[in-house]
């Protein structure tokens, strides 16, 4: 038995309750503790939670559920996605360099080139799939080189081990946004990445009910100093959230794989429609950086884009789309269909998301748990009638 190793899908399920004293009680869920505050037995000497602000049960459940997955030593859960972003960038100091993909989520994009430049933080982007771009980029005062692979809403790949190799050889940390992979089929950390980022809202969460954000790092020192930006800043996620999460996280492989399997359908069959001009999804062998990520991850996860001509023909197909709903966000359980361009990166300027690839045409496609063949169907027949209104106004 001491050879005995879990899988990671064991881990979803069994990890927040590892050494959760409640043991005692036989309850299979960790308790929610709506406290603020916590009564101090001994005059001198404190217990090890206080005030909520600076630790709570329900939420440390959370945390520890979320290392143990990354294969990290400390997690610290957020109240949203750029919350957990936003303070692991304020690890830097004033007169830091970031060198940051040019590919990136609109908030962490809006962040980096509109609030740390007030703080003497500069930053350069760089197209993430050329590493020689990434190392161009390098200056005198890099401390910091930021990845998201595959990246939103191009999904573009990042070979992380070749960055990672690059960060050390300069000295420089390395945050990765994990959100589309999940720690089920990526491992940064693993990797040498030295902070993983999750807007855990998606794919972690799965459910569309819960807005948080989850950082891990492996060095315990950089974990601490974590910890202390996440207790001064207070950006905390709360214990009702921390155990919808934590429920979320049991059910991520069933869903994800079956997401997953559905993906790979739709992309493939967006891929011969003639309306489409373009499929982004890493599971195709055409997609740049196709070999790279299947070294890296183990499935091309449950997210793609598909770019038609033009704003007209996407108002058209997602007017007359039937099952997904059309909102921001992804990684639920329902299909979630959206337009990057006035969506997730609408705090991008519209020559910014051009020269990235983030056309009016262009659409992303959280595929959730319905039934694959009844979304082809529905793709079939808005398709068809973008098609015939192509074919009107004669573009």
């Amino acid at each position: 038995m001491s050879d005995f190793k879990e899988s990671l899908e064991t881990s979803l399920v069994v990890a927040s309750t590892r050494g959760n004293s409640e043991i005692k009680t036989g309850a299979v869920n960790v308790p929610i503790y709506l406290s603020s505050t916590f009564h101090q037995e001994n005059f001198d000497n404190f217990g090890p939670y206080d005030y909520s602000r600076s630790g709570n049960p329900t939420r440390e459940a959370l945390e520890k559920t979320i290392a143990e997955l990354e294969g990290g030593t400390r997690g610290l859960a957020f109240a949203s996605g750029i919350a957990a972003i936003s303070s692991a960038f304020m690890l830097l100091s004033s007169g830091d360099h970031i060198v940051i993909t040019e590919d990136v989520y609109g908030g962490t994009f809006r962040f980096v080139t509109e609030v740390l430049p007030r703080f003497g933080i500069e930053h350069s982007f760089a197209d993430f799939t050329d590493i020689d771009a990434i190392t161009r980029a390098i200056q005198p005062n890099t401390k910091l080189i930021y990845i998201e692979t595959p990246s939103n809403p191009c999904l573009g790949i990042t070979d992380i081990h070749a960055v990672v190799e690059l960060a050390k050889s300069h000295d420089c940390l390395t945050f990765l946004d994990n959100t589309f992979m999940t720690p089920l089929y990526q491992r940064p950390l693993d990797l040498g990445v030295d902070v993983v980022l999750h807007s855990a809202t998606k794919f972690l969460s799965g459910h569309s009910d819960v807005i948080a954000g989850l950082a891990v790092t492996k060095d315990d020192d950089l974990g601490n100093r974590l910890a202390f930006i996440q207790n001064s800043f207070g950006a905390i996620l709360g214990a009702q959230d921390s155990f919808s999460l934590i429920q979320g996280i049991k059910t991520l492989s069933v869903r994800f794989e079956k997401s997953a399997e559905s993906a790979r359908k739709i992309a493939n069959y967006l891929s011969g429609h003639d309306l489409v001009e373009k499929v982004y999804f890493p599971g195709l062998s055409t997609h740049p950086g196709f070999d790279t990520h299947n070294r890296q991850s183990s499935s091309a996860g449950a997210v793609l884009s598909f770019r038609l001509p033009n704003r007209s023909i996407a108002k058209s197909f997602v007017e007359n789309i039937r099952i997904p709903v059309f909102a921001v966000s992804l990684g639920g359980v329902e299909s979630i269909l959206s337009h990057p361009a006035q969506m997730s990166h609408a705090a991008m300027p519209k020559a910014e998301r051009e020269k990235r690839g983030i056309t009016d045409g262009l659409l992303r496609f959280s595929v959730g748990l319905e039934n694959v063949d009844d979304l082809i169907a529905d793709f079939e027949q808005s398709l068809e009638i973008a098609s015939k209104q192509q074919e009107k106004v004669g573009i």
